[in-house]
């Protein structure tokens, strides 16, 4: 259940950086208010996962998640630029996080 909670962190991790864009420097209230919900939640089940999962692996995968899930965001929703410097990065990150869990 720890994963599921974990997974669940990492997506509201997006949710939370994908409404501070929205917030358009916090005069947005729609996006504001997601910030703070989306915030809440994400570090209400990263905290409890880390009832069970060790504190280095779930902020890494935390992390990754979110760092993930908001470049794709930002590819979608915004028209970001994917380029191979950052395809190569984020592979860097989540060949760790699978490299981190690994050696648990």
């Amino acid at each position: 259940m720890a994963w599921i909670y974990l997974l669940l962190s990492g997506l509201f991790e997006v949710a939370f950086t994908t409404s501070m864009k929205f917030s358009e420097g916090f005069s947005n209230w729609k996006g504001v208010l997601g910030f703070f919900v989306f915030g809440a939640l994400s570090f209400g089940f990263l905290l409890k996962s880390m009832q069970t999962i060790d504190m280095g692996t779930a902020y890494a995968v935390w992390a990754g998640i979110g760092a993930s899930g908001t470049i794709l965001m930002g590819l979608i929703l915004f028209d970001d630029v994917l380029n191979w410097n950052k395809l190569l990065f984020l592979s860097f990150i989540v060949i760790g996080i699978i490299g981190i869990k690994l050696s648990n």
